[in-house]
């Protein structure tokens, strides 16, 4: 299957080509034609799967296709025009074609830079990110250019609903990319209201890692006679990805084996998590002063420091990133070799989307979990939901004291006994820890205390 196979726009794929795209991932296969028939869309696929582009593309040949707007002026022309004749401008609210949901600035600002990389030769079509974080003035700026696409978080997206300044009167195609995410963040109800606004003559496509649940019942409601696509690939198994599970003794253990495996030769670049927005500041300045290249991501950043971070990761000057949950999401950065749950999380579903950081484009990963003895269970949850054994793993010198949670244990007959040397990795397999690496003084780093974490809608930012 070839993207010229699915029928869209000669501009669009020679875009494609030039950005070095082959041929289409199975959701794009499937979604792009759908979606260009103007059938609503119910997608189930993981991060990584190539979705941004399988919602985008199709979106992106039915708005090149449409007349221009019939005024002529955008809201930016009329106010200058205003301005000339010696009048007060009034501002006039924007009215996009297209709006894209997403539930952090993060995944809104890439699925903006790729939608620029889609329409570089759509020369009449703009796509603006509106998200918390940024200015007010330049938000203004951007809306008062009456952009086609708009992509935005729910919050200042409601914000600007409410003061006049956004008009979906012209909505053609709603999109809730991440809708599972959104819900889990508590913007159900700005979602519904939203929607609410929109036309209901709209095409809808809403993207979800799960369509079960809450997310199925809103899907239902806000979509019509929809195609359903659930895309069940390897990729969705993450098999390209190693994962292991180290157990730790206590804080202090844990920090001397998360040194030891920052120190992999084979590591390029890593992520590791941490649940709460105090320890990220705290691991990132502890790795610091031992000599890594580090950097914090979350939630209580300014917008600007958090693009800086990023761009720094890109650019391949930050080599570790600490960061929450939330602030992770959409993060694509292919030389990401490592990722590390420094705390497990919540729901087996963010484990799944952590260690997506890794293994991206094809490529393998290894995705490694520092694990308390109690957390047994946890683990098993994680198991369950993936449908995938994690082995454990123990390395020569960094050997817990303890013996993991006999829900654990049983997992694996016979487990691990305090003393043993093996490795959990298959006969032949590289190690992925530095050999003859000298253990680090007893005490390591310290402080990570559980705190308050990302969990309230407000301290995401996104207003």
């Amino acid at each position: 299957m070839t993207f010229e196979a699915l029928g869209l726009n000669t501009s669009i794929i020679k875009a494609l080509t030039d950005a070095g795209y082959t041929k289409p991932t199975p959701v794009q296969e499937q979604a792009i034609p759908a979606a260009i028939a103007g059938k609503d869309l119910l997608v189930s696929s993981q991060t990584g799967s190539g979705k941004t582009a399988a919602f985008m593309l199709p979106s992106l040949h039915r708005l090149a296709g449409t007349d221009p707007v019939a005024a002529g002026k955008t809201p930016n022309q009329e106010m200058q025009a205003a301005r000339a004749r010696g009048e007060r401008p009034r501002f006039k609210a924007a009215q996009p074609k297209m709006l894209v949901l997403t539930p952090t600035r993060e995944l809104a600002l890439q699925v903006t830079t790729n939608t620029d990389k889609y329409s570089v030769n759509l020369r009449r079509l703009k796509a603006v990110s509106i998200l918390g974080g940024m200015p007010y003035p330049k938000q203004m700026q951007l809306l008062a250019k009456n952009p086609e696409i708009l992509v935005a978080t729910p919050g200042r997206l409601i914000d600007h609903m409410e003061s006049g300044k956004i008009d979906f009167s012209q909505l053609e195609i709603l999109v809730l990319d991440e809708a599972d995410r959104m819900l889990d963040m508590g913007f159900i109800d700005d979602i519904e209201k939203i929607v609410d606004a929109t036309p209901s003559t709209r095409q809808t496509m809403l993207f979800s890692a799960t369509l079960d649940g809450v997310v199925g019942n809103m899907a239902r409601r806000i979509t019509k006679d929809p195609q359903v696509i659930q895309i069940l690939s390897a990729a969705n198994k993450h098999e390209n990805i190693t994962q292991r599970v180290h157990f730790v003794d206590d804080l202090s253990h844990k920090n001397r084996l998360l040194d030891h495996l920052l120190r992999d030769e084979a590591l390029d670049q890593a992520v590791v998590f941490t649940a709460t927005k105090r320890d990220a500041d705290t691991i990132a300045d502890r790795l610091n002063i031992a000599g890594f290249s580090a950097a914090a991501l979350h939630g209580d950043m300014h917008q600007g420091a958090r693009n800086r971070t990023l761009d720094s990761l890109r650019r391949g000057q930050v080599k570790i990133l600490i960061a929450t949950d939330v602030a992770a999401r959409g993060i694509d950065v292919p030389t990401i070799t490592h990722v590390f749950n420094y705390d497990l999380p919540k729901f087996p579903e963010d484990y799944v989307h952590r260690i997506g950081r890794t293994g991206r484009a094809g490529r393998n990963g290894l995705a490694i979990s520092l694990v308390n003895h109690a957390e047994g269970m946890n683990v098993k949850r994680i198991e369950r939901f993936t449908k995938q054994l994690i082995p454990v793993n123990v390395i020569e010198g960094y050997e817990p004291k303890k013996t993991s949670s006999p829900a654990r244990s049983s997992a694996r007959p016979g487990g691990w006994k305090p003393g043993d040397n093996r490795t959990g990795a298959k006969p032949g397999q590289r190690s992925f820890s530095k050999p003859g690496a000298a253990p680090r003084k007893e005490g390591g780093y310290k402080g990570s205390n559980p705190r308050s974490s990302d969990g309230a809608r407000r301290s995401y930012g996104d207003r």
